[in-house]
């Protein structure tokens, strides 16, 4: 398969004169698979009700069947074909932050939606992206859409149009190009299926974000476990992950750069994943930096970028500094944390 790549511009995009939109809505409506940027990471889309398309989705990533997908809409309208017993606390959120980087989990409608959208599952999660290109290419396809993060499953998340061609230059029909996403990782996903939301997946809506508008809200404790069905993406099986192992390693630098001696006097090739304020400190093989610790904002939005830039370094094993979890730095955290498949060094 020839995958097409249409660049487009973000701030000029309207559905009814862009031929690049018009070319890839109709691939959708075919029952393909395109790829196409949000605020997030680039998704990869097909049409929710059409069993085939979904189908599409799960070979091209090569993602577990078990492991349910974001339904992408561009209309509040559409949450009444999906949905039902929508609490009034999960409206409040849509309302503080829709369109954007918030996925909430709801009851879903019966023989709507095709059953390997949610892996089986009696829910279904739904978030109104914030691009002008995402939402210009669901509103002329006509029908909600079903979008993963645009890479093979447990690589990193793409945040340009050459990472998802990377990973699946022939594979798909075709790539929306609009430049690289802003936030970085992937939506916050939340739970309304009770009295009060359960965030599933941490992301660029935090915890106190959601407090704010609804005043209580917890974390899953499944997050740490992978034995259960995963209710949310991203709550079963690594995640994010370079080609060399990568092992997470909290202290000072002069323990992370004690560590990489050690393991260059093994004859090994070490990379550190670092903060700018930090890098100058270590002497490596490779060092790559991730954003300022003193802007989680800047770490977001180049973390996956970073770390898929260790794969053209041919080191044998990464040593990543670690971020305190308030705040952004719960979901950059989480991220790493699955990137590493939870490999600690304790100095």
């Amino acid at each position: 398969m020839k995958t097409k790549h249409w660049i487009v511009d973000k701030f000029g995009i309207t559905n009814k004169h862009y031929p690049q939109i018009q070319e890839a809505a109709s691939l959708l409506q075919q029952g393909e698979v395109v790829a196409f940027p949000t605020e997030t990471v680039y998704g990869l889309g097909g049409q929710v009700k059409m069993d085939k398309a979904v189908e599409k989705i799960f070979q091209a990533k090569g993602r577990p069947s078990d492991n349910p997908l974001i339904v992408h809409i561009a209309d509040n309208r559409d949450l009444d074909e999906l949905a039902h017993s929508i609490p009034a606390y999960a409206y409040q959120l849509m309302d503080a932050f829709w369109p954007g980087p918030l996925t909430v989990v709801v009851p879903k409608k019966e023989d709507v939606l095709s059953d390997r959208v949610t892996a089986g599952l009696q829910t279904v999660a739904i978030r109104m992206p914030n691009h002008p290109a995402a939402l210009a290419l669901i509103k002329e396809a006509g029908v909600p859409v079903a979008a993963p993060s645009a890479n093979r499953s447990g690589k990193p998340s793409p945040t340009t149009a050459a990472h998802v061609l990377e990973d699946l230059n022939g594979r798909i029909a075709g790539v929306v190009d609009a430049g690289e996403t802003g936030v970085g990782l992937e939506s916050t996903v939340v739970d309304c299926t009770g009295p009060y939301p359960v965030i599933l997946r941490p992301g660029g809506i935090t915890q106190e974000n959601i407090v704010s508008i609804v005043g209580q809200a917890s974390t899953d404790a499944v997050l740490k476990k992978e034995e259960k069905a995963p209710k949310s993406p991203g709550m079963k099986y690594t995640h994010y992950a370079p080609e060399a192992p990568l092992y997470l390693m909290e202290g000072k630098p002069a323990a992370l750069q004690a560590k990489v001696e050690e393991w260059q006097a093994e004859g090994k090739k070490v990379g550190v994943l670092a903060t700018e304020e930090t890098a100058e400190q270590y002497h490596a093989d490779a060092i790559i930096t991730c954003g300022q610790r003193s802007d989680l904002e800047s770490v977001a939005r180049k973390l996956y970028t970073a770390i898929r830039s260790f794969n053209d370094s041919q080191v044998d094993v990464i040593i990543a500094e670690t971020f305190s979890k308030d705040g952004l730095g719960e979901a950059i955290m989480n991220r790493l944390e699955k990137a590493a498949g939870h490999k600690w060094i304790t100095s």
